[in-house]
């Protein structure tokens, strides 16, 4: 939980007319130094895996 927090993905959502908290959906690649090199937020799944590998290839 902390590190959901540290990185703000704890959000609130609704499902079925019912709030609640959750996590949003994210990635973040970070470097063998522990640098935060990009963040993607909202991911939708289509096509995803694809633009992660791309920008892991370009880092």
């Amino acid at each position: 939980e902390k590190l959901c927090r540290q990185f703000d993905v704890i959000k609130e959502k609704m499902l079925y007319g019912r709030k609640f908290m959750g996590i949003e959906r994210s990635t973040f690649l970070i470097d063998a130094k522990g640098k935060l090199r990009q963040e993607w937020r909202k991911v939708k799944v289509k096509g995803h895996a694809a633009e992660v590998l791309a920008a892991v290839k370009n880092c």
